[in-house]
């Protein structure tokens, strides 16, 4: 398919998250530091994880994993901001607006499978125990982690194909901070009505697979907690699956207000302010979620302090 198709060669124009208020620098300058935030958490994260042999382990494979998305989908979006804010520029080439919708729709569908495989992981940890090792072996976790890839790189390319097929012939001004699907279809002057109801439809099953997983498998893990007769025992379950937990409410909470709302229902403030939460905030709050409550992190870190203090 030839994505270039009924358009020209001029490149779209993304408006950006500001309004030329005289608050626009203090405002970039905000999002810019909870960008420096995200990017150091998560790259801490990947550094300790694989500095302490006592966090190798499923769990913290695919808490890795996460860091990964989390810092793939903020290379794609924050820098081309930053430097059209600094620059003056609006400016975004076809094809790297097409890398920014493949990047971040990837990201999506990768970490909402990957959050199911998660889960399927506290449910053998908790319930299977003596298992855990023999069902949860590196090459299973390998091949559950590239799947879940995949599944991302399978969903980004059907859209990336199918968004640029339409054409654009009228304004090519995206008003948003980087390119993404709704707000490109708005651009097209084709009728997107029925590849807007599939992408609905495909988010929907994919939301609702991922979180049949997520359910079934903390159901079981809350009835074996019940059953369980020692307290700290307990605890430890419980503290293993919240991080999980809270990370999930994270992005079903940004899955479901940006691509499950109908185009009818969405609104430019809306659209931009989920975007932020699900580009910028998430990527910042998923290492302190996992990380700070967590004794294994924290331990590993002083050990680290320590280390560099020598």
């Amino acid at each position: 398919m030839d994505i270039w198709n009924h358009t020209s060669l001029s490149d779209f124009i993304l408006l950006g998250l500001f309004s030329y208020s005289p608050y626009d620098f203090f405002l970039f300058s905000l999002v810019l530091l909870a960008s420096a935030a995200a990017l150091a958490g998560n790259i801490l994260f990947l550094l300790l994880t694989q500095a302490d042999r006592r966090l190798h382990t499923p769990m913290y494979f695919f808490l890795s994993q996460v860091s990964i998305m989390d810092l793939t989908i903020m290379g794609a979006v924050v820098p081309k901001m930053a430097a059209n804010f600094l620059l003056g520029s609006k400016f975004i080439s076809r094809g790297g607006c097409a890398t920014q919708v493949f990047l971040v729709v990837m990201v999506g569908g990768a970490e909402c499978f990957l959050l199911a495989v998660m889960a399927y992981d506290r449910y053998v940890a908790v319930c299977h125990p003596l298992r855990y090792p023999v069902l949860m072996n590196w090459k299973a976790c390998c091949l559950m982690s590239l799947a879940s890839w995949m599944g991302g790189v399978a969903d980004s390319v059907i859209d990336v194909g199918m968004v640029f097929s339409f054409p654009y012939c009228g304004s090519l001004q995206v008003d948003q901070f980087f390119c993404e699907v709704p707000v490109l279809l708005r651009l097209s002057c084709a009728d997107t009505s029925l590849f807007e109801d599939l992408i609905y439809a495909c988010c929907v099953i994919m939301l609702l697979l991922s979180l049949g997983v997520i359910v079934a498998s903390y159901a079981r893990i809350l009835m074996a907690v019940i059953s369980m007769t020692s307290t700290e025992g307990k605890q430890k379950a419980l503290s293993t699956c919240s991080s999980h937990l809270a990370v999930v409410g994270l992005y079903y909470g940004g899955a479901i207000f940006s691509y499950m709302q109908r185009a009818s229902a969405r609104t430019l403030a809306g659209d931009r302010a989920i975007s932020i939460f699900y580009t910028i905030l998430t990527p910042m709050l998923n290492p302190l979620i996992y990380s700070l409550r967590n004794k294994e992190i924290m331990r590993a870190f002083k050990k680290m302090w320590k280390m560099q203090g020598r």
